[in-house]
Order: C-alpha cells, then structure tokens, then sequence
C-alpha cells in the first residue's frame, strides 16, 4: 500500500502530515511512502 504525503498550498501553512520519525515506522511496516517534493521545506524557519 502506498502513503502520499502532499506539499500544504495553503498561504502560510508550512506544516507536514508526517515526521521523519513516522515516515521511518511506516516503512518498517511495509507502507511505501510518496513525498511531494518540497514537501516541508517551510516549516525549517
């Protein structure tokens, strides 16, 4: 089963729907795990 994590479009929202952590427990499950790219790249600041 596939998991897609999709970049916010939302003005001024930089949250993401999973963490590095999560992302990992996932996979460990067997979930494949489909990023946007940029996802999250706001939220650093």
């Amino acid at each position: 089963m596939s998991i897609g994590i999709p970049k916010d479009t939302r003005s001024g929202e930089t949250r993401v729907t999973a963490t590095p952590e999560t992302v990992n427990k996932l996979r460990a499950k067997g979930f494949e795990i489909l990023i946007e790219k940029s996802a999250g790249i706001d939220s650093r600041r």
